[in-house]
C-alpha cells in the first residue's frame, strides 16, 4: 500500500491564526500541503500567514467569520479560487467558557454554539462536494470535556458533545463516498499570552496561564490531528485524563459522576 502523503493537498484550517490551528498549519505545511488559514482577527491572521510564507510554505489566507454562511461560502470559494480543490478540513476554529449554568446570561449558550457548532456546520457541508471528489478528510477539533458535561463548563460541553453527532452521522451518510470522519478529543494544551474565554455574564475574560500545569503542546496536538488523518481513524483521544474519563463514561457513569460532585465540592469549599 503506498504511503499516505500530504505532499500538495490542499487543507483548510479553521481558527489558524493562532493555537493549535496554526501549529497544524506548520506541521501539515512541513509536509507539502497547501494551507488556507481562517480567523476573525485580521492581524493576527496576516501575522500567522507572514510566518508560514517565510518558512517556505504555499500559504494563503481569508479573514471572515465563518458563524455567517455567506462568509463561510466565501471561505471555500476563496481555498478553490486559490488552489483548484480541497482534500482536508479541519474545524478547529472554537471558544471556551466559564461559569454556573444558573448564572449564564442567556447569550452565553448561543455565542457558544454558534462558533463551535454552527460554523463547523456551515463549512462541513459547503466543503462536502469537494471532499466527495478528493475522497477526502473532514476532521472535528473535540475535547475531552465534550466527553461528559462538567461543572462550569455546560455551554461548552454541550457544544464539544454535539460535534460527535455530527460527525457519526455524517459518516453514516457518507460512506459511500469515500469520505474520512475523523473527531479529535484534545486535552489541557499551550495556550498564547492572553487568550480569552467567555465568562457567564457573557464578557471576554483571559485564561489561567497553564505553563506551570503539565499540558500538551500545541505541535504535539498538531502531530495527533495528522495521525488521525493518515490512520483514517474515526475518534482519536489525548491525555491520560481524556482516555479514563471516556472509559469512566462508557463504563461507570454513576462513579464518574459521583468523583465530580465530590471534586466540584471541593472546589466550592476553597472559595468560600
Amino acid at each position: 500500500m503506498e504511503a499516505y502523503t500530504l505532499k500538495n493537498k490542499v487543507v483548510l484550517i479553521t481558527g489558524s491564526s493562532q493555537g493549535i490551528g496554526k501549529a497544524t498549519a506548520l506541521c501539515f505545511g512541513a509536509q507539502g500541503a497547501c494551507i488556507m488559514l481562517n480567523g476573525r482577527n485580521k492581524e493576527k491572521l496576516i501575522k500567522a500567514e507572514k510566518e508560514l510564507r517565510l518558512k517556505g510554505l504555499n500559504v494563503d489566507s481569508f479573514c471572515a467569520d465563518i458563524t455567517n454562511l455567506d462568509n463561510a461560502k466565501k471561505l471555500i470559494d476563496k481555498t478553490i479560487n486559490s488552489f483548484g480543490k480541497l482534500d482536508i478540513l479541519v474545524n478547529n476554529a472554537g471558544v471556551s467558557m466559564r461559569g454556573k449554568f444558573s448564572n449564564l446570561n442567556s447569550d452565553v449558550f448561543k455565542r457558544v454554539f454558534d462558533i463551535n457548532v454552527f460554523a463547523s456546520v456551515n463549512l462541513s457541508k459547503l466543503a462536502l462536494p469537494y471532499l466527495r471528489n478528493s475522497k477526502g478528510s473532514l476532521v472535528f477539533v473535540s475535547s475531552v470535556a465534550g466527553i461528559r458535561g462538567l461543572p462550569s463548563n455546560s455551554a461548552y460541553c454541550s457544544s464539544k458533545m454535539a460535534l460527535r453527532a455530527v460527525a457519526e452521522s455524517i459518516r453514516i451518510e457518507e460512506a459511500k463516498s469515500n469520505i474520512h470522519v475523523g473527531l479529535v478529543y484534545v486535552g489541557i494544551t499551550e495556550i498564547e499570552k492572553g487568550k480569552t474565554t467567555i465568562s457567564e455574564n457573557g464578557s471576554l475574560i483571559e485564561l489561567e496561564d497553564r505553563s506551570k500545569y503539565r499540558v500538551h503542546s500545541k505541535g504535539h496536538v498538531a502531530s495527533r490531528i495528522l495521525e488521525n488523518i493518515r490512520k483514517r481513524k474515526f475518534i482519536t483521544t489525548l491525555t491520560w485524563l481524556g482516555k479514563l474519563n471516556f472509559f469512566m463514561q462508557k463504563f461507570t457513569p454513576i462513579l464518574s459522576e459521583r468523583i465530580l460532585i465530590w471534586a466540584n465540592r471541593k472546589v466550592q469549599a476553597r472559595s468560600l
